[in-house]
C-alpha cells in the first residue's frame, strides 16, 4: 500500500523519480474505460496572516507547482500522450485514508482519482474569466447616501434601544389628545360657581397706624358699594384704603357706614358697571349643604376653598371687649384664613349666604395659626339689614332686651346680674325686660324654646332679630319659673 499524502514529503518513498515507465498497451475493455475525473471545488482554510488574490492564480483557480512549497518536485518532460484529453490515469500506491484539505497557506490542491489515489498534475483546461464591470460614478454617490444614512439610523436606534447613561432622545410619555370641543363645567360645579362670583370679589388694603393690613369684600350695587368686615377697614386714615377688583384694577375707597356690633362695614369706590353678588336668604340654609369661599387669605388674592355648613347658630364673639361684635354665625369648614374677611361664603348657586368673619383658634394662642376647619360667617339675613341701614343713614342699630349679664354665673341658663354694676343699671328702667316683669337675680332659661347656657348665646340671639321684633323668654325667679314675652327696642349704636 502507499503511503498517506503527508504535508512535508509528497512523493512516495518507493516511487521511482524520472518520468514514469512505459505501460504495456494492452487493450481496455470498454467497460474499463474510466472517463476523465472532475477535480473537486478548492476549499481553502488560509488564515488572516496570508491570503492570495484570486488574480494571482491560473485561470483554473489552482496555485502553480513551481509556486507551491508543498508540491511534488516536477517531473520530466515527456511526450504529450495520446487518447484522451488527458491520458490514460497513473496508478501508484492507494493511499490509507483521503488526503485532508490544504495545510494552512497552500495555494491550492491537488487533484485525486476517484479511488483518492493521487494524480499526476495536469494543468487544469482554461476557463473563461468573467470580466468585472466597474461601478461607475453615478453609482458610487448614492451609494455612499445610503451607507451614511444607514449607519447613522443604526446608531441612532442603539441609543435609543440601550442607552449608556439611562437618558433618551425622546421620552415618548404619552399624550391626551386635546378635546375637539371646551370642556363645560355645570354651572352648579365649584368650577362653575367660581366663574360666577370671582369677579365681584375685591381685595382691600388697608394703611393705618397700626401698619399694613389686607381683607377681602364683594361687590353689593354696580355703583360702586362693597361690603366688607368693620375689623378690615377700622383704622383706615384718609386715602388709606384701596380695593382691588378681580381685574387687577385699583381704586380708592372710603367707608359709607361701620357697626362694631355686627362686624360689617360698606365701602364706597368711584365705578359703575360693576357686577353686584345676590344676597340668599340664609334662613334656608341647613347642615350640611354645600358653600364655597372666596377671598384674599394671606394676600392671595381669588382663593376659592369648599366645604360645607357644618353647625348653624353658632355664638361667636370676635374682636377685642369694648369692642366686641355678637354674632349668631354660620360654622364651615371651608377653609379661612386671615385676609379671607369680608369675603363671600356662597351657595351652590352662587348666592351669598355668609360674610367671612372669624375663623377658631386653639386654647393657649394669643394668634391664630390659620385655618383649622373652623370657620365662621355671619348671615345674609344679618349681612342685609345691617347693609341697608349703612347705606341708607350711615349707622346700624341692634335690639336689646334692657338687661346685663353676669358673665361670673355658671349655674343653668344665664343670670342677670343681682347688684347693679358699677356705672350702670342691672335692669334698664322702663325698658322691654322691666315692662316684661324681669327683675335682678332673674335667671333666663330659654329664648323662643331654645335653650341658652351662656351668655353670648342669649345675646347673639337677640342680636339675630330686629327692633320692634318680639321674643318669648323662660324665666325662673327663685323656685318659680315661666313665660313672658318681650318686645325689643333699638340699641345705642357707636
Amino acid at each position: 500500500m502507499g503511503t498517506p499524502v503527508s504535508d512535508t514529503e509528497p512523493t512516495p518513498a518507493d516511487a521511482p523519480v524520472g518520468p514514469p515507465p512505459p505501460v504495456p498497451q494492452t487493450p481496455v475493455p470498454p467497460a474499463a474505460v474510466l472517463p476523465a475525473p472532475v477535480p473537486p471545488a478548492p476549499m481553502f482554510a488560509a488564515p488572516s496572516s496570508y491570503r492570495r488574490a484570486a488574480s494571482d492564480l491560473p485561470s483554473g483557480g489552482v496555485a502553480p507547482p513551481e509556486t507551491s512549497p508543498y508540491a511534488p518536485p516536477a517531473a520530466a518532460p515527456s511526450e504529450p500522450p495520446s487518447g484522451p484529453p488527458f491520458g490514460p490515469p497513473v496508478f501508484g500506491p492507494p493511499p490509507t485514508a483521503p488526503p485532508s484539505f490544504a495545510a494552512p497557506g497552500h495555494g491550492g490542491v491537488r487533484p485525486l482519482a476517484s479511488d483518492g489515489t493521487l494524480l499526476q498534475h495536469v494543468p487544469a483546461p482554461p476557463v473563461p474569466s468573467r470580466r468585472r464591470r466597474a461601478l461607475s460614478a453615478v453609482w458610487i454617490a448614492p451609494l455612499v447616501a445610503v451607507s451614511l444614512l444607514a449607519g447613522f439610523l443604526g446608531g441612532l436606534l442603539g441609543g435609543r434601544v440601550l442607552p449608556d447613561d439611562g437618558r433618551r432622545v425622546d421620552a415618548g410619555l404619552p399624550v391626551v389628545a386635546a378635546p375637539g370641543t371646551p370642556v363645560d363645567r355645570a354651572p352648579e360645579s365649584v368650577a362653575g360657581i367660581a366663574a360666577g362670583v370671582l369677579p365681584s370679589v375685591v381685595s382691600i388694603e388697608v394703611t393705618s397706624a397700626d401698619g399694613l393690613g389686607s381683607g377681602s369684600g364683594f361687590v353689593l350695587r354696580q355703583d360702586g358699594y362693597v361690603l366688607t368686615n368693620n375689623h378690615v377697614v377700622a383704622g383706615a386714615g384718609d386715602g388709606g384704603l384701596v380695593v382691588q377688583f378681580a381685574d387687577g384694577t385699583e381704586l380708592p375707597g372710603t367707608v359709607v357706614g361701620a357697626t362694631a356690633e355686627y362686624d360689617l362695614a360698606v365701602v364706597k369706590v368711584e365705578a359703575t358697571g360693576l357686577t353686584p353678588l345676590a344676597l340668599g336668604d340664609s334662613d334656608a340654609v341647613v347642615v350640611g349643604d354645600p358653600v364655597v369661599a372666596i377671598g384674599a387669605p394671606l394676600g392671595l388674592v381669588g382663593t376659592v376653598t369648599t366645604g360645607i355648613v357644618s353647625a348653624l347658630n353658632r355664638p361667636v364673639v370676635a374682636g377685642e371687649a369694648d369692642d366686641a361684635a355678637f354674632i349668631n354665625a354660620i360654622q364651615t369648614d371651608a377653609a379661612i384664613n386671615p385676609g379671607n374677611s369680608g369675603g363671600p361664603l356662597v351657595n351652590a348657586r352662587g348666592e351669598v349666604v355668609g360674610i367671612n368673619s372669624a375663623i377658631a383658634q386653639l386654647p393657649g394662642r394669643l394668634t391664630s395659626a390659620g385655618s383649622i376647619g373652623l370657620g365662621f360667617a355671619i348671615p345674609s339675613n344679618q349681612a342685609r339689614r345691617t347693609a341697608e341701614q349703612l347705606i341708607e343713614t350711615g349707622r346700624a342699630v341692634y335690639p336689646v332686651i334692657g338687661v346685663v349679664l353676669d358673665p361670673e354665673y355658671s349655674g343653668e341658663g344665664v343670670r342677670v346680674f343681682e347688684q347693679d354694676p358699677q356705672n350702670t343699671r342691672a335692669v334698664t328702667p322702663d325698658g322691654p325686660a322691666d315692662r316684661a316683669g324681669i327683675r335682678r337675680g332673674d335667671v333666663i332659661l330659654e329664648i323662643d324654646g331654645r335653650p341658652v347656657t351662656a351668655s353670648e348665646e342669649l345675646i347673639v340671639a337677640i342680636r339675630a332679630r330686629q327692633p320692634g321684633d318680639t321674643v318669648v323668654l323662660r324665666v325662673r325667679t327663685g323656685e318659680d319659673e315661666r313665660e313672658v314675652r318681650v318686645r325689643l327696642d333699638e340699641g345705642p349704636t357707636g
